[in-house]
């Protein structure tokens, strides 16, 4: 399995404030090294790896998550439905 969690960059350069209140959560809940993968959603930039991955996946919310299972993958635009769904659920070595 392998998660990626897309943060947003506003055009600005400023990061996008519920995404910085997800990963903070991450971390207090202990789920940040569960994490494969951090991609940026820069808006001043079309061709960066979170806008790429916002197209390839239909999605226009920040932050989301991408958990690909083999060939499958699933997104996630909220954070508790990732914990409950997927991070809770992985063995202690996924971790």
């Amino acid at each position: 399995m392998h998660i990626t969690f897309v943060k947003k960059r506003n055009p600005d350069g400023t990061s996008c404030g519920k995404c910085e209140e997800v990963e903070r959560r991450l971390i207090r809940d202990g789920h940040l090294a569960r994490i494969n993968e951090i991609a940026i959603a820069d808006l001043a930039d079309p061709e960066s790896a979170g806008m790429r991955l916002a197209r390839e996946f239909n999605t226009e919310f920040a932050p989301f998550f991408i958990v690909r299972d083999g060939a499958e993958a699933q997104v996630y635009t909220i954070y508790l439905k990732l914990v409950r769904e997927v991070l809770e659920k992985l063995p202690a070595a996924d971790q």
